[in-house]
């Protein structure tokens, strides 16, 4: 079944346990803008809009997008987590990949 990017937004947001005024704070975006998007399904948020909102609900932009998934699949949180780690600074991904070796059981 179909799910819209409002049903999407408002279970992920609510699944997160974040109220909206949380989720605007978040994202950047005004509470009654993301109200809208919940509530109103006419709207057509830009691309920086939905990658900030995904951005602070820790999905994929592609999440939003495709129709065919109704909750985050393992795929949407990993790319999340990549685009995270591409905004790091040097050192603080150094320190995340000694976090990963030390899960991996390797040392440096």
């Amino acid at each position: 079944m179909a799910q819209k990017l409002s049903q999407k937004l408002k279970e992920l947001r609510k699944s997160k346990r974040f109220t909206l005024d949380q989720l605007a704070e978040e994202s950047g975006i005004s509470k009654s803008y993301i109200w809208e998007l919940e509530n109103r399904e006419s709207q057509r948020p830009s691309a920086q809009k939905l990658s900030s909102l995904a951005d602070a609900l820790g999905v994929s932009i592609n999440f939003f997008l495709e129709d065919d998934v109704s909750s985050p699949e393992d795929r949407h949180l990993d790319e999340a987590f990549f685009r995270g780690y591409q905004n790091l600074d040097e050192s603080s991904k150094e320190h995340l990949r000694k976090v990963l070796e030390a899960f991996q059981g390797k040392s440096s």
